[in-house]
């Protein structure tokens, strides 16, 4: 049975009010406690904070998990997160210990909400860190954990070109505090997005997509769903489906479907969905270029490694575009569909 309008809006009205409480809550939370770290001292437990459910958000991490390892090679990490996907997206992480994950829907699920608080005061850390200044959960647990030094990520690193990317602004922010308690870090570039696909993920993946086509051609990855303004209407993507058909005729094109089982091309092309986000980038990994608009699943084909080609119409491109190797975004509303088959063709020939 279908909702009706004013059912629908339940929720959201909810949320919302729970939103605005909690950020008039914390609006005072979130000074540092930040001092000199005596060098005899290692460094053991880490916990990062980023209660968010969402894909995208969670993949964003792995940067900054990964900054954590080769700065503290010894230090275990203790996730504070929202959802299970983190499970998922960290199994190959050794440096990654406990994931505490809040329910997504806190009200319906009230005794193990409070028991997923209750869990960072249960165990000390060395550090503390919130990885969303803005986010009134990531300063609650921030502040509630029991942590020697508490970091509620207020700097914000503009003087770097690329400081205001989602995924590298918490490592940027992580080696200042660290400098802050007196450890050096010696230069490296910023890890990109990992999923860290084993052999065996891989060749997995491989063997799904020689099933599904049964030819020896190469493939080019789309999926035409995002949420809200995000997504790009059926109109858009017919056309941009037919000449992408038109110049890629030695190519195969998957499509890769949303737990919506919807598509902007009207199923035109050969299509794979799984619920395993590990299956969907082995998938992906398997592919020579993704194209995709703003979503969780374009940030799934950066930390599969694929080169991505990220299509921007509504989110801040410096902030979301794809991370990783040989991959780009693109502003859809002053850029000709000339110029994105052009860094397409970049891609496929690299």
């Amino acid at each position: 049975m279908s909702q009706s309008p004013t059912t629908m809006k339940i929720p959201i009205a909810v949320n919302n009010f729970r939103r605005n409480l909690m950020q008039t809550l914390t609006r005072n939370v979130g000074r540092d406690t930040v001092a000199a770290w005596p060098v005899e001292k290692p460094i053991k437990r880490i916990l990062v904070c980023r209660p968010n459910h969402r894909l995208g958000n969670q993949l964003l991490l792995t940067p900054l998990i990964d900054d954590i390892a080769a700065t503290f090679p010894a230090a275990k990490v203790d996730l504070f997160v929202k959802g299970g996907l983190s499970n998922a997206i960290f199994t190959n992480f050794n440096t990654v210990d406990t994931i505490i994950g809040l329910p997504k829907k806190p009200f319906s699920h009230l005794f193990r909400y409070f028991g997923c608080w209750l869990r960072l005061r249960f165990r000390r850390y060395d550090i503390a860190i919130n990885v969303d200044p803005k986010s009134s959960s990531g300063k609650l647990s921030t502040k509630f954990s029991r942590a020697r030094v508490k970091f509620y990520g207020q700097p914000a690193f503009v003087q770097y070109p690329d400081g205001r990317h989602i995924a590298k602004l918490p490592v940027y922010n992580f080696r200042n505090l660290v400098t802050r308690m007196g450890i050096e870090i010696p230069h490296r570039e910023i890890a990109p997005l990992d999923l860290k696909l084993s052999d065996a993920e891989r060749q997995h993946g491989k063997d799904l997509l020689d099933a599904m086509f049964s030819n020896d051609k190469k493939t080019i990855c789309v999926f035409t769903y995002a949420t809200g303004r995000k997504c790009y209407c059926e109109g858009w993507w017919g056309k941009f489906y037919e000449q992408l058909k038109a110049r890629y005729v030695d190519y195969n094109i998957l499509e890769i479907l949303p737990a919506e089982n919807v598509s902007q091309i009207g199923f035109k092309a050969k299509t794979f969905y799984s619920n395993d986000i590990r299956e969907i980038a082995s998938v992906i990994a398997s592919t020579q270029a993704f194209v995709g608009a703003d979503s969780g699943i374009m940030h799934l084909a950066s930390a599969s490694h694929t080169p991505t080609l990220g299509l921007f119409s509504v989110t801040d491109l410096g902030k979301y575009e794809p991370f990783n190797k040989g991959s780009i975004g693109l502003d859809t509303r002053n850029t000709h569909p000339r110029e994105w088959f052009v860094m397409l063709n970049r891609m496929l020939a690299a």
